[in-house]
């Protein structure tokens, strides 16, 4: 298929790559030179606007940082959605409010434009490694006719309802991320200021009822695992501030619902103290620093 794919960061930059390796005729954008440049440098076709980018494309891919950018995209005074001709596959991937979601595809039904909403899960190495998650809402058959784009992407497909459903799937799993990653940090913390060594300690959590994603797969412990942002200073992965803006969107919702979620809401907290310490641009799993005397 020809694709426009706008939003070339961490996530998305891999992404679109992953695209034009499986044989999908890709043109990209970014505001960013230097996510332009990484993404030429391996053959992908840049283009010099969004607007650019979606002209013929069967299918347009979004990646962007949060609500607001998305509706800029679609529905400013330049939107694309206005410039897509009937019949374009419409997919965001950004993690964004359910209600954003749902405005974008109702302006896109409106167009006749197939939309789906389909945030991801795996972080930076699921985007790079084609193994992400991917949380969708829309229509069925929209889906089916997106699953060839997203399979040359990710591994995990899942149909999670209508309009928005994708956004609120995503906003639990990564309220529950940010609350593990909490958890995680404060045991690991504990063990050593016990004089305990973190990897000992973490195998036996791992094998105990304490296992969990944050503590198998991302450890947030320097020297514990080879591979994850805790090995390189936390630099890269996914940032402090992104995991404080998923746990905001939660928070807005679970009050929009009337749910309550009073550890997603300590878990908001101790990330917004994470950042404001200057950590907001470091991999979320740095959060141990909060547990660290003297971090």
């Amino acid at each position: 298929m020809k694709i426009a794919f706008l939003g070339l960061g961490h996530m998305g930059g891999p992404m679109a790559l992953n695209l034009h390796r499986a044989g999908h005729q890709v043109l990209a954008f970014d505001l960013s030179d230097a996510a332009r440049a990484r993404l030429a440098a391996e053959g992908v076709a840049m283009a010099a606007s969004a607007s650019a980018a979606v002209q013929g494309a069967e299918a347009v891919i979004s990646m962007l940082p949060a609500s607001q950018h998305v509706e800029a995209l679609y529905l400013g005074e330049v939107g694309v959605l206005a410039q897509l001709p009937a019949g374009t596959l419409v997919i965001d991937c950004s993690t964004i409010a359910a209600t954003s979601a749902r405005k974008v595809a109702q302006a896109a039904q409106a167009r006749q434009l197939p939309c789906l909403d389909a945030p991801v899960s795996g972080g930076t190495a699921g985007a790079a490694a084609g193994t992400l998650t991917f949380m969708v809402g829309g229509e069925a058959a929209d889906l089916e006719r997106a699953r060839p784009l997203l399979q040359a992407m990710g591994s995990n497909i899942f149909h999670a309802g209508a309009h928005g459903a994708g956004q609120a799937a995503k906003i639990c799993n990564n309220m529950l991320l940010g609350i593990l990653m909490v958890g995680t940090s404060e045991a690991l913390a504990l063990g050593t200021a016990n004089g305990l060594d973190p990897k000992v300690l973490s195998e036996i959590m791992r094998r105990s009822s304490g296992g969990n994603w944050a503590l198998e797969k991302y450890n947030p412990m320097p020297g514990v695992m080879d591979g994850v942002p805790a090995s390189r200073d936390y630099a890269g992965g996914f940032g402090t501030d992104l995991m404080l803006k998923d746990l905001g969107l939660a928070q807005e919702n679970a009050s929009a619902v009337r749910a309550a979620t009073p550890l997603g809401g300590l878990a908001r907290s101790l990330y917004a103290a994470h950042s404001l310490g200057g950590s907001g641009a470091l991999d979320f799993s740095s959060v141990i620093r909060l547990f660290q005397p003297g971090s």
